[in-house]
């Protein structure tokens, strides 16, 4: 079974979240919006056949990554981020 990892970010993080990130339009208002594309998304990988594992974001590693590789903190980074993870 093919595993894909995805990113999960913690309600108490969301404001946070946005104060970081450079693409906050492309981003969704709520934590409550996103999470429920978040497991619409989720459960369509699964009904593929495919295992998703979660990647609960920790900002502060995820600014130190973008920091050390020097690239803007966008939907491009975050991703590449925690596919790195484990």
């Amino acid at each position: 079974m093919i595993g894909v990892k995805i990113a999960y970010y913690r309600k108490e993080d969301w404001k946070r979240l946005l104060e970081i990130i450079e693409d906050k339009e492309s981003m969704h208002d709520s934590w409550s919006d996103w999470h429920r594309d978040y497991l619409k998304a989720k459960k369509g990988l699964i009904a593929q056949g495919l295992k998703v594992v979660d990647i609960e974001v920790d900002l502060g590693k995820l600014i130190d990554y973008c920091n050390l590789k020097r690239i803007p903190n966008n939907g491009k980074a975050r991703s590449q981020f925690v596919q790195q993870i484990f």
